[in-house]
C-alpha cells in the first residue's frame, strides 16, 4: 500500500496539469471492461484524464435493459451516451478472465454469492470449445459480442446506432502479451488492432 500513497502524494504535486479538468469532461469513448486490476484502460489505449469514460464490471458485464430495475451500469451508460454524447462504445474483454472463467467451467460460486448471483443474473454462457483453456479467449470473445449485443437493446443506443452517432466496437485484451484484438464484423473474426 506505501507505494500507492506515496504516487498519490506526488501526483498532487502537479497541479497544473489538472486544472483544465476542472472545467468539465467531454470523452469520446466510454469504455467498458472488467473490473480485474490487470485491465488498466488507459493503459491500454493511451489516453489521457478526461479522455475515456469509463465503466468496470466483474466480467465486463452489460445488464440487459430494464426501466423498472436500474442499475449503476446502465445509469453509468446512459450518463455517458445522453449527457456526455460518447461518439463510441467499446466492450472490451480479457484473456484468463475468472467471471467468464466460472461461468463457463461452472464453477461453485456458494461462497461468493454476490459474484454468483451477478453472473447468474447478467451473463448468458458464452460459447467454448475447451473450458479448461486458461486464457478461455473464445468464450470471453464471444462474451464481448453478446455485451455489444445487450447495449443494442438500449432503446437510446440502438437510435444514435442507426442515426449513425454511435459506435460500438468490440475488443479483447491479452493480458499475457499486451495485445489488443478488435472483432471485425465483415469476417465475423477478431484480428490484431
Amino acid at each position: 500500500m506505501q507505494p500507492l500513497i506515496d504516487n498519490a502524494r506526488m501526483f498532487g504535486q502537479r497541479p497544473e496539469e489538472f486544472a483544465r479538468l476542472a472545467e468539465g469532461q467531454s470523452p469520446d469513448v466510454l469504455f467498458i471492461t472488467c473490473s480485474d486490476s490487470r485491465v488498466v484502460p488507459a493503459l491500454i489505449t493511451g489516453a489521457r484524464p478526461g479522455e475515456l469514460f469509463e465503466l468496470r464490471t466483474a466480467g465486463n458485464i452489460v445488464p440487459p435493459h430494464a426501466l423498472e430495475h436500474p442499475t449503476s451500469e446502465a445509469a453509468t451508460i446512459e450518463y455517458a451516451v445522453e449527457v456526455l454524447g460518447v461518439k463510441d462504445i467499446v466492450v472490451c474483454g480479457h484473456s484468463h478472465c475468472g467471471a467468464v472463467g466460472a461461468v463457463v467451467r461452472g464453477d461453485d460460486l456458494a461462497a461468493v454469492p454476490a459474484v454468483r448471483d451477478w453472473l447468474a443474473h447478467a451473463a448468458e454462457e458464452p460459447k467454448c470449445e475447451d473450458p479448461a483453456d486458461p486464457t478461455v479467449a473464445e468464450a470471453v470473445q464471444n462474451h464481448v459480442l453478446t455485451q455489444v449485443l445487450r447495449l443494442r437493446s438500449y432503446p437510446f443506443i440502438e437510435r444514435r446506432v442507426a442515426e449513425g452517432r454511435l459506435g460500438l466496437h468490440a475488443w479483447f485484451y491479452e493480458v499475457h502479451t499486451g495485445t489488443v484484438w478488435q472483432h471485425r464484423a465483415e469476417t465475423d473474426t477478431f484480428e490484431t488492432l
